[in-house]
């Protein structure tokens, strides 16, 4: 019997959603998404970095709920109707691995501390806990709100991102201001070579 494969996705994303309502302090939450199709009921579904299980679905929306741990550790419980919400879609076999692994696990919720503009790019300098920067590195990987970005550097409480046009476009980040909070989501293999190498949390 094959082993289950967890879901994974790229942190590409493919449409920004728009929260319609919340129930049960955020416990279960409904998405307006401009896709009209590829939604199924126990099916998968990065919302702004957080993995979340479609539990109902219908044309342009689809239903999650939310467990308590995801509600505490993600930004979840801050949304209400009309919060813009970046959508991906796990991998299909063949699909094309764009930006970086990402599963979709939130590690902890950044801030926003500068933004600028830098060339035709926006620069974002975020605000991490220390228990997540220690696995942030430039030139390394990360995923802000679901969006697979690359590190322009880091110290022990913050690091830098550019946002290309693209980006700013297509996603939320487009009009993160200074003290938006974002999900924060690590690279998985500095995860795990950080707790092969016995740096890592158990």
């Amino acid at each position: 019997m094959p082993l289950p494969v967890p879901d994974m996705f790229t942190g590409i994303v493919s449409d920004i959603g728009r929260v319609r309502s919340t129930a049960n302090g955020g416990a279960r939450i409904e998405i307006e998404t401009p896709s009209q199709s590829g939604f199924a009921e126990g099916g998968s579904v990065a919302c702004s970095g957080v993995c979340l299980t479609v539990t109902e679905h219908g044309a342009g929306w689809f239903a999650a709920d939310v467990s308590a741990e995801t509600l505490g550790c993600t930004t979840v419980a801050m949304w209400a109707e009309g919060t813009a919400v970046n959508i991906e879609r796990p991998l299909k076999v063949g699909d094309e691995l764009g930006g970086h692994m990402v599963l979709g696990h939130v590690d902890g919720v950044g801030a926003i501390s500068a933004r600028s503009l830098d060339g035709g790019s926006v620069r974002l300098t975020v605000e991490a806990p220390a228990d997540i920067m220690r696995f942030i590195a430039a030139k390394g990987s990360v995923a802000l709100d679901g969006i697979s970005l690359t590190v322009n550097q880091a110290d022990a409480v913050r690091f830098d991102v550019n946002i290309i046009p693209q980006t700013q476009h297509a996603t939320t980040l487009g009009k993160a201001e200074v003290g938006s909070q974002v999900n924060l989501e690590i690279d998985p293999i500095a995860r795990y070579a950080a707790k092969m190498t016995g740096t890592g949390t158990s």
